[in-house]
């Protein structure tokens, strides 16, 4: 097991990725934020606190979608317990900003594209991951924001352990 953020690196870099968030967007005026379950809320829930802190006098819609339903491996009979979708606003002709953990095949992404539909149809989508994992993908889903990207083998692992979960925070590699 190799560590690739450490605690004190994965803060900075949640801070830089909301940063450039802001920078991008400024007032967040037809901006919404959305989180992709389960773990991709973690990453979500903390950049939202920290646009809050950076641009308090924006009203930014923040949302959690599940897109379990919506996986192209659904039915293959591997188990994937859902959980629970909060957008209680429309997507309609608003810039969505969709946040996940890890980027590796591209194959969740466009779940969530498929899932978001159901609240609207969006103006643009844009796409932010704390890891991407470059060679690994299978459709041409490209992040616009990156905390990390990392060259991995296919054998190995990028496993985001969160203090709210795991009891820590740390990005680690696992062959």
């Amino acid at each position: 097991m190799k560590s690739i953020l450490t605690d004190r690196q994965l803060a900075i870099t949640i801070e830089r990725l909301s940063h450039q968030l802001v920078e991008n967007h400024l007032d967040f005026h037809d901006t919404v934020v959305i989180g992709l379950q389960p773990r991709g809320i973690f990453l979500s829930d903390r950049i939202y606190r920290h646009l809050q802190a950076l641009v308090p006098s924006a009203n930014i819609p923040y949302g959690k979608l599940d897109i379990t339903f919506y996986r192209d491996d659904y039915k293959s009979g591997n188990l994937h317990v859902p959980n629970e979708t909060d957008i209680a606003f429309s997507i309609d002709d608003k810039k969505v900003i969709l946040i996940d953990d890890v980027l590796y095949t591209g194959r969740t992404i466009r779940s969530a594209m498929d899932a978001m539909l159901d609240f609207g149809r969006p103006a643009k989508v844009e796409l932010c991951v704390l890891v991407d994992r470059r060679f690994s993908r299978e459709l041409p889903i490209q992040p616009d924001y990156t905390g990390r990207t990392i060259d991995a083998i296919i054998t190995e692992r990028v496993k985001v352990l969160w203090n709210e979960r795991d009891g820590k925070d740390e990005v680690v590699l696992i062959a």
